[in-house]
């Protein structure tokens, strides 16, 4: 039985928060943004939020119909650099940081250091965040979130871009067809990160 996907409403804008508070609360990029574990607590929801509302006004957010599961997509075009760092100016790090924990310099830099290493010479989908219920993780359910929007980028020609934040997800990506791009981000004093690259399968479908 196929997993049931629909696109995200503003209904479920406290559900899909929840979903990925929930599933990178103890991920190695948020541990690194927010090395104690009581302000990440309290901090990490709000990181969230701010992500979220920025796909739901700039892309589209699909989940499951269950409410298991969600991904953050971009449909970025070329020569935008910023797709991540919120608004497509410089100010975006900044914003985010000020919206998030103003005094944690962590917040700001990670957006700029997403945003310098992101592809600008092709338009592309970028898959922001996925995120699955921790009680639900290993039933496939970000892999068919992920092939719902891939069959589209076949279809349509498109590549599609991420950064895997560690090494599970990175093999789940590999698996379905994206590539590392050849230059690692190494957080300053912390975890690696992951830029992968997928180009388009003409005439062929992503399961796996």
């Amino acid at each position: 039985m196929g997993v049931a996907i629909r696109a995200a409403g503003e209904g479920d804008r406290e559900r899909v928060v929840q979903l990925l508070d929930e599933a990178f609360q103890d991920d190695p990029v948020s541990g690194w943004v927010f090395p104690d574990a009581a302000h990440r607590r309290d901090r990490h929801p709000r990181l969230m939020e701010v992500f979220a509302d920025i796909v739901f006004a700039e892309g589209r957010i699909d989940i499951t119909e269950d409410g298991a599961a969600c991904a953050l997509w971009l449909s970025v075009p070329a020569d935008d650099t910023h797709a991540d760092a919120g608004p497509a100016d410089d100010d975006g790090p900044v914003q985010l940081r000020e919206a998030v924990d103003p005094d944690n310099v962590r917040v700001e830099l990670i957006g700029r250091l997403t945003a310098a290493i992101h592809p600008a010479d092709r338009a592309h989908e970028y898959l922001w965040m996925i995120a699955v219920a921790p009680e639900r993780q290993g039933e496939g359910l970000g892999g068919a979130l992920v092939r719902s929007v891939l069959d589209r980028c076949d279809q349509e020609g498109v590549p599609a871009y991420l950064e895997a934040s560690n090494e599970r997800s990175r093999a789940l990506y590999e698996r379905l067809g994206f590539a590392d791009t050849g230059h690692p981000l190494d957080l300053p004093d912390g975890p690696r990160m992951w830029p992968m690259w997928r180009e388009p399968r003409a005439g062929s479908a992503t399961g796996v």
